[in-house]
């Protein structure tokens, strides 16, 4: 299956992800976003990108983002105090995808959706009852692409993802700790980080997106990619000091401390409600993932480490390397 592909909300981690997976199969692509500027500094140098900005808020702008699509690969993002808004975007995009004659749509998703674990693995059949008004947002999300879908308008799946990290990925409950790690410094984590966890490695998604979207029998239900095993945040925060030569040092954050960082920080407020995800963690099985696909490329932990570790480096070096010539005299603040 081929085709023009258009990623609404390329300018996150995993729109660059599966930008590069198009890349690399030597695929036209379109990325959608709101801000030209930012499309262009990501995407400008790729002539196989096609830069093309949208304004969810008015139905004209939407066709003309989907116009001549094949599979639109949605990953609109939202502020995390924002939520109410996924359902109302996707709604937008589906009509104007439908109107254009866009036969396929692939929603990049989210574990919120379950709520609490029934099982110690969760598979996609398991029962959607989300406990947090963010799982119910996205649940709603969901339920707009497959009722378009049952209805005969067009072909929606999704792809469920759990936690993610690496390079470049700073929404990542590890990402204080590889900076702290490459300082020899105390890492503030959200705890607790004794159970089990798993997280996917960016890179690894996006030839994942690639191929479901291309098989005819993805579409019409949902699909779970687990990371790379399970394990927990604090072995992986071993493994990023260890690598990063220093010994770990972590002071870990309890509902109370995130309680009160929320009242400075919007982000921590909203992640009070999510917390059971950390004391109850929904660890997926994407044994149909794997039956329909095959082979499924997951980056070991280790490795993943390493790359992002560094990513870390070669941007710190970077940047000081544009930083101003020493003058003797402190820069102003800016």
């Amino acid at each position: 299956m081929a085709g023009k592909v258009a990623l609404f909300g390329a300018s996150g981690v995993i729109g660059q992800s599966v930008a590069q997976a198009l890349r690399a199969q030597g695929r036209p692509y379109r990325v959608v976003g709101r801000s030209r500027r930012s499309l262009e500094a990501e995407f400008g140098s790729d002539p196989l990108a096609e830069v093309a900005t949208w304004n969810p808020d008015d139905p004209a702008s939407v066709r003309e983002s989907a116009k001549g699509v094949d599979t639109l690969v949605y990953m609109v993002g939202v502020n995390y105090w924002q939520f109410r808004l996924h359902p109302e975007l996707m709604r937008k995009t589906l009509d104007g995808a439908i109107a254009e004659g866009v036969p396929r749509v692939l929603l990049i998703g989210t574990v919120y959706p379950f709520g609490l674990p029934r099982a110690p693995s969760v598979k996609e059949d398991h029962p959607r009852e989300p406990n947090s008004f963010k799982g119910r947002m996205r649940k709603a999300q969901e339920d707009l692409l497959l009722a378009e879908h049952a209805a005969g308008r067009i072909q929606g799946t999704i792809l469920r993802l759990p936690d993610f990290y690496g390079p470049g990925v700073e929404r990542s409950f590890l990402h204080r700790a590889f900076l702290a790690a490459l300082d020899g410094k105390r890492a503030a984590l959200i705890g607790p980080i004794d159970p089990p966890h798993e997280f996917v490695y960016v890179p690894d998604v996006g030839p994942v997106v690639t191929t479901l979207m291309d098989a005819p029998r993805a579409y019409g239900r949902s699909w779970n990619l687990a990371g790379a095993g399970v394990s927990s945040q604090r072995a992986l925060v071993d493994e990023i000091y260890r690598q990063a030569g220093h010994p770990t040092k972590v002071m870990t954050m309890g509902q109370g401390m995130v309680r009160l960082a929320g009242l400075f920080d919007p982000f921590m407020r909203e992640l009070v409600e999510m917390r059971y995800l950390l004391e109850t963690p929904v660890l997926l099985d994407d044994s149909d993932l794997r039956g329909l696909l095959g082979d499924v490329r997951k980056t070991p932990y280790t490795e993943g480490i390493r790359q992002t570790l560094a990513a870390l480096r070669q941007q710190r070096a970077t940047s000081l390397s544009r930083a101003p010539a020493a003058t003797g005299r402190p820069h102003p603040a800016p």
